[in-house]
C-alpha cells in the first residue's frame, strides 16, 4: 500500500492511499477519513460510492462528510469509480469507460480484464480496509450518488446481513427501463437482460427488499431527473412494504451543493443503525 496523502482533520485523519487490486487488475486508490476514536479501536464504517465522471476525490473534499462522520465516530471510505491505468479501456462518452464502472463485474470486451468494481467493492477493498486500519466490519453501512446511489442500494439488497442501513443521493433507479441504462448494461454485461436484475435498483426492491433502514432523496430540480426513475423505487417500495424514506427535496439538482446539505441528516440516519445492538 501507498500512501498518497494524510492530512488531519476534524480530529481524525483524511487519508489518500494506493494499492494493487487482483480484481481489477490495476492499480487503486481510495479515501478514507478515519476519526480520532479509531486510535483507541475499531469504529464503524460508512461507504460512499461516486457517481459518474468522479474519482475519490470528489465526494471526500465536496460532499462535507468529514465533519458529521467525526461527530459519530464513524469512518467513511470513498472508493474509486472505475479502474485505472495507460492499458484500462476507455470510452469517448461520459457514462462508460474510465469513470463509469457502474459497480458491475463486466463480463464483456474489451472491459471484462478490469472492470470488475462489484468484486472490488463487495469483496476486495473491505478486506483490505480491515487488514489495513482501524475499521469495524461487523458495522458498516453504504451510501452514494447518481450511479454511485445505483451501486450502494443494489450492492445492500444483494449482500444481506453486509450492510446496517444503505442511503443515496439521486441514485439511478430502475437502469432497465430506460433506453440510457441498457446501454451501459449492455456493454458491460451483454444482451442477456437476467444478468441486469441484481443492477437495477428498482427490481432488487420489489423482489428482495433490505434487511434494514433506507433513505433516499432526490432534488426535484436534478437534470437527470427522467433517468433517474425515482417513481419506479418508490412503486417497488410500496409494493414491497419496505422500511423506506423516499424524499423530494424542492429545487435541488444533481450537484454536491444537493448532496451536501442532507449529508448531516444522512450520517446521523446510518450511525444511529450502526450503533444500535
Amino acid at each position: 500500500m501507498e500512501t498518497v496523502s494524510e492530512n488531519k482533520c476534524f480530529g481524525g485523519v483524511q487519508g489518500v492511499y494506493r494499492h494493487k487490486s487482483t480484481v481489477t487488475n490495476c492499480d487503486m486508490t481510495f479515501g478514507l477519513f478515519l476519526p480520532e476514536e479509531a486510535k483507541d479501536g475499531p469504529v464503524p464504517l460508512l461507504w460512499f460510492l461516486s457517481g459518474l465522471t468522479c474519482t475519490h476525490e470528489n465526494a471526500m473534499t465536496k460532499a462535507g462528510a468529514q465533519a458529521w462522520c467525526a461527530e459519530q465516530g464513524i469512518a467513511i471510505v470513498f472508493p474509486d469509480t472505475s479502474p485505472r491505468g495507460d492499458d484500462v479501456a476507455d470510452d469517448e462518452n461520459y457514462d462508460l469507460g474510465k469513470g463509469a464502472g457502474f459497480y458491475v463485474n463486466a463480463t464483456q470486451d474489451p472491459w471484462a480484464p478490469h472492470y470488475q468494481m462489484w468484486d472490488y467493492i463487495a469483496e476486495e477493498l473491505p478486506a483490505f480496509l480491515g487488514a489495513n486500519f482501524s475499521v469495524d466490519l461487523e458495522r458498516q453501512a453504504i451510501s452514494g450518488h447518481s450511479m454511485g446511489g445505483h451501486g450502494a442500494l443494489t450492492l445492500a439488497m444483494n449482500l444481506p446481513g453486509r450492510f446496517r442501513s444503505v442511503s443515496a443521493f439521486a441514485p439511478i433507479c430502475n437502469p432497465t427501463a430506460s433506453d440510457w441504462g441498457r446501454k451501459q448494461l449492455t456493454a458491460y454485461l451483454g444482451a442477456d437482460e437476467a444478468a441486469w436484475a441484481k443492477h437495477d435498483a428498482s427490481l432488487m426492491m420489489r423482489d428482495t427488499g433490505f434487511d434494514g433502514p433506507v433513505l433516499v432523496d432526490t432534488g426535484t430540480a436534478d437534470q437527470f431527473y427522467e433517468l433517474l426513475r425515482p417513481e419506479a423505487l418508490s412503486q417497488a417500495v410500496a409494493e414491497r412494504r419496505q422500511q423506506a424514506t423516499l424524499r423530494l427535496q424542492p429545487g435541488y439538482d444533481h450537484s454536491y451543493f444537493f448532496i451536501s446539505t442532507f449529508m448531516e441528516e444522512h450520517v446521523s440516519f446510518h450511525a444511529e443503525a450502526l450503533y444500535r445492538d
